[in-house]
């Protein structure tokens, strides 16, 4: 029996195999739409959470500690109250992604600095026992009375002693783009020197990493390094390319949680956050008609 193929089946092979490329560049949406509990949701007890979070569709939730919300995860949680929270959200549609701590890393006061490294593997503790897998932590800022290669080093080094204590608790440590010393350049040059795997960035969607057009650059900076969780606040606001984000994270195949962090006072949060989602909705849209 002949294996040559009709002229015709070969050039629509042929035709098939050309377009193969093209299908395989095609964008896919992997991302998530979840919550951080700052102002807005700071007086949401862990069931109003719950509720909230599953209205809105936003199933991975990071809590904000420190700030005395009502959800109330603190470290004076005990073991026994520690399960209990972690019992409630196992009960429901909605998974703790971690605790955003305000630890960081830039004091040139070696007491108030080794505190923040404690209390830092408190919270990985903290976030295995209800279930989390990460904390977020600052860089912060440069220091006068510091080179800023010296802060560079002592975030690099201060990093590395939390996330080998953290990945006792298999706990990821979110680096946050946050303050002067939080540049997404910056945050490059801290990376080099902590090889620690467990240490990711947080994107912050800070304008700052955006002067002149420069996101695309800075974000490739640290692309290999992302983490599962970014925040973004109004993503309305024209001063920061959420769209071109987007576009950038779906191009690297991310399948993180967008976490909207909202500042202000708001008298209907949850029509705030219902049209935060739209938003994002909209922008996921986009970037799969664009690609």
């Amino acid at each position: 029996m002949s294996t040559n193929l009709p002229l015709l089946s070969r050039r629509t092979l042929l035709a098939g195999a050309a377009l193969l490329p093209v299908f395989a560049a095609q964008r896919k949406n992997k991302m998530r739409f979840g919550f951080t509990t700052y102002l807005w949701g700071r007086s949401w007890d862990i069931p109003t959470l719950i509720a909230n979070c599953t209205k809105l569709k936003a199933y991975g939730l990071e809590m904000r500690v420190e700030m005395k919300s009502a959800h109330g995860v603190e470290l004076e949680l005990d073991a026994a109250q520690r399960r209990e929270v972690k019992k409630r959200f196992a009960g429901s549609p909605v998974k703790v992604l971690g605790l955003a701590t305000g630890e960081r890393f830039d004091s040139p006061d070696p007491a108030k600095l080794k505190a923040a490294v404690e209390k830092a593997k408190r919270y990985a503790e903290l976030s295995h026992d209800i279930g989390g897998r990460g904390i977020r932590v600052f860089p912060n800022d440069f220091q006068k009375s510091m080179p800023q290669a010296a802060t560079i080093a002592q975030v690099a080094k201060s990093l590395r002693e939390v996330a080998q204590a953290a990945a006792g608790y298999k706990q990821l440590v979110r680096l946050e783009n946050h303050g002067s010393a939080g540049r997404l350049t910056t945050l490059k040059l801290i990376l080099d020197q902590v090889p620690e795997k467990n240490v990711v960035v947080k994107l912050n969607s800070d304008a700052k990493d955006a002067v002149d057009g420069s996101f695309e650059g800075n974000f490739n900076l640290v692309k290999s390094r992302l983490g599962d969780t970014l925040h973004a606040h109004d993503l309305n606001d024209a001063n920061f390319p959420y769209q071109l984000q987007c576009d950038l994270l779906m191009d690297a195949g991310w399948e993180g949680w967008w976490l909207p962090e909202m500042e202000g006072k708001s008298d209907d949060p949850m029509a705030g956050l219902m049209q935060q989602r739209a938003k994002w909705e909209q922008l996921i849209e986009t970037s799969l008609r664009r690609g």
